[in-house]
């Protein structure tokens, strides 16, 4: 078969003879493939390198959040250790508080909760990154756990303190522990001389002198059961601050309340006075505990 030839002339600037070269059309074909690979070498390599470069940021990006996250994760493992130690604090506040009200807790165990910290940074990298970063997360896991059940614990816990106090702070408010009124004890609660008859006759309250007309307070939470005129009390008033407690007023100038009316500590319920059996101004002031007379001077602070 005869080859195929293209001649190829070459004109240079300047004035000379035109070149001719001659080449074979098998030649031809093997440049112009030689050419074409060479593209598309320099097209795939191009195209490589510009992927390669993208990667090479996206991976520096990476890096720079999985700093970010490790430092995150350091924070959040620390911040959760030291709410370990407020929880361990205030179960500890909260048994104080059980000694002090004598308010056992049953379900108290004496544990405290132990929580760690962050890894440093050279053990992250004796013990590989990502497996050191596997055990915080995992440790945080179960300290959040732990912490939402010892949580749920003093929630209760405080729950029950709180209603405690609540009956307590309901006690006390009912328990008479002010002066009815301010003034001298004349006559103290027990056996006296009657200075009416000279006779030892057992005197129920104790007697405060003070000037006449003088407010006389309630010194607890109650309800008035009685107001009365009677010949040896004069305006009487009595008090039920519930628990058994009664507190009853004798020889008032005059009564500022009514039966059935509910009175807080410190609310205005008559005038001392001078009426009844009586041998000057005063207040009779008198206690009683389920039905038992007691020494006032308990109740006054």
């Amino acid at each position: 078969m005869r080859k195929s030839y293209y001649t190829l002339l070459v004109i240079p600037q300047k004035k000379s003879s035109i070149r001719k070269v001659n080449i074979s059309g098998n030649f031809l074909k093997f440049m112009s493939f030689v050419i074409a690979i060479g593209l598309l070498s320099i097209i795939y390599f191009s195209y490589d390198y510009v992927k390669i470069k993208g990667r090479i940021g996206e991976l520096a990006n990476l890096k720079e959040l999985s700093a970010t996250q490790k430092k995150q994760i350091d924070m959040l493992d620390t911040k959760v250790a030291e709410f370990g130690k407020k929880m361990t604090e205030l179960k500890q506040f909260d048994k104080k508080i059980r000694i002090i009200t004598n308010l056992e807790d049953e379900e108290d165990d004496g544990k405290f909760l132990g929580m760690g910290g962050p890894i440093p940074e050279e053990k992250r990298i004796e013990g590989k990154m990502a497996g050191a970063d596997k055990v915080i997360i995992g440790r945080v896991h179960g300290n959040i756990d732990q912490l939402l059940a010892e949580a749920n614990h003093q929630e209760k816990s405080f729950k029950e303190l709180l209603e405690f106090l609540k009956k307590q702070k309901s006690l006390l408010a009912t328990t008479p522990s002010i002066w009815p009124v301010r003034g001298w004890i004349t006559s103290e609660f027990g056996y006296r001389i009657s200075p009416f008859t000279g006779r030892r006759e057992f005197h129920r309250g104790i007697d405060i002198a003070t000037r006449i007309g003088k407010e006389v307070v309630a010194p607890a939470n109650g309800v008035v059961t009685k107001t009365s005129k009677d010949p040896g009390m004069g305006n009487e008033v009595r008090i039920n601050h519930g628990n058994g407690i009664m507190t009853i007023y004798g020889h008032m100038l005059k009564v500022a309340v009514k039966r059935g009316k509910k009175l807080k500590r410190g609310d205005i319920i008559g005038h001392v006075g001078n009426s009844g059996r009586s041998t000057g101004p005063h207040l009779h002031y008198g206690v009683q505990v389920k039905g038992i007379y007691v020494n006032p001077r308990r109740h006054l602070f």
